[in-house]
This record gives structure tokens, sequence and C-alpha cells, in this order.
């Protein structure tokens, strides 16, 4: 029996003072850690964006954007990673 994959998005926001080569490595990690338990539809890379709130002292962030397709049960696991890298300093994922 073949589990139904459902449609997500998930946006997180990468700590800003990480060079350009530390924030690309981390999206890329993620993109990659999707990509093997589901599949990408697309990715937008925002860049720096000034948040609506101060978090840790910081007023900008780098935001991306993806898209994909995944089993539920991926979705629990992708919330920890995020939680327990420093360098993501927000993070949601939402059902379409």
């Amino acid at each position: 029996m073949e589990m139904k994959m459902g449609n997500y998005e998930t946006i997180f926001v990468i700590n800003p003072s990480l060079t350009d080569e530390e924030v690309a490595a981390v999206s890329e990690k993620f993109q990659k850690l999707i990509s093997k338990n589901g599949e990408i539809v697309k990715v937008d890379d925002w860049g720096l964006r000034k948040l609506a709130y101060e978090i840790d002292d910081k007023t900008e962030g780098h935001y991306v954007l993806v898209e994909f397709k995944a089993q539920g049960e991926f979705i629990k696991e992708l919330e920890r990673r995020y939680r327990i890298t420093d360098a993501i300093m927000r993070s949601i994922v939402i059902r379409k």
C-alpha cells in the first residue's frame, strides 16, 4: 500500500551573521533533506529581508521558501532538524 504524499511549503530564516557560503550550505542541506524524503516542487530564495521583530538582537534574516511533496511522518523530522540547527532563526511548515 503506497502512502499518499501531501503538498507542503516551508519557510526558514537563516542567521544573517553567516557568510554567503555558509548561508548557501545551510539552504542546500535542508533542500537535500527534503528531496531525499520527498519531492521539491519549487525553491524561492528571498535573500536578506527585514524581520517583523527582533530575534536575538538581529533585525534581518535570510529567507528561503521551499514548496515540496512529502509524507506526513517526515514533517516532524524536518521541524526537529530546524530546531537543532543553530543557523536557523525561525521556521514554519504548512500543509497546502
